[in-house]
């Protein structure tokens, strides 16, 4: 296991200025495969960076994106909430963003990035960000949901170019249970290689150690590490020579 360093990576999109989170470890000057990393509705925080530090430890190029704007961060859930609908409400907002934070990525000259070796991963509302980012087409190896919804306005698996893996709490109220047969569909129809697991007795939240509302949002250290596990074993399939 590294230690990697951080980085703010700040640039404007549409005259509005974005800071993400760049990890790696600066004494690996060897190209690797380089993630996207869409956190949960609090945007940019301590545990996002947390989680970021502790995926680039395991050998990648994270960036953190920034999907607010440098000047939202979200103290508490009624911020994060107005952050995140306008977003949710326009995906085209949301995909410009996503695709801003991975082209500053691929760009970005802290770290050397094997292009050919990209996924994109995310946590609640940034599981959404991850899924919407693959069904464009962009071309990911990957790309992984922790406890985040899978419904989309506009279904467009036949585009996705990689894996797809999402990581369900079977117990939880804030993805909605139809959506998982409509998932389902989608990506059999499109024929898309993908995995759901779903983990009996956990809730929303599950990998966030500070979620603590009884039967809604609840961190589960077994279940997190056994979805971590699932993440990193994919990671190593998807990106072999």
């Amino acid at each position: 296991m590294s230690n990697p360093q951080a980085q703010s990576l700040v640039y404007q999109i549409d005259g509005q200025a974005f800071e993400s989170r760049l990890f790696h470890d600066g004494d690996i000057v060897s190209a690797r495969p380089g993630l996207i990393m869409a956190p949960n509705w609090m945007g940019v925080s301590e545990g996002a960076e947390r989680i970021a530090h502790a995926v680039a430890a395991q050998g990648y190029v994270v960036l953190l994106v920034d999907l607010y704007g440098q000047a939202v961060r979200p103290a508490n859930g009624d911020q994060a909430g107005a952050a995140m609908m306008p977003m949710k409400n326009d995906r085209a907002l949301l995909l410009k963003r996503m695709n801003a934070g991975l082209e500053q990525l691929k760009i970005q000259t802290v770290a050397a990035v094997d292009t050919s070796k990209l996924a994109a991963f995310g946590f609640c509302f940034g599981g959404c960000c991850a899924l919407e980012l693959a069904r464009t087409g962009v071309p990911l190896k990957a790309a992984v949901s922790f406890h985040g919804t899978l419904d989309t306005p506009n279904p467009s698996a036949t585009k996705i170019d990689g894996s797809v893996l999402v990581l369900h709490g079977e117990a939880d109220p804030l993805v909605p249970k139809e959506q998982l047969p409509a998932f389902i569909e989608e990506m059999n129809n499109a024929k898309v290689d993908w995995q759901l697991t779903s983990f009996g007795g956990a809730y929303h939240s599950f990998t966030d150690p500070e979620a603590n509302n009884p039967g809604v949002q609840m961190f589960n250290q077994k279940v997190s590490d056994r979805a971590f596990k699932n993440m990193y074993d994919l990671l190593v399939e998807v990106f072999k020579d």
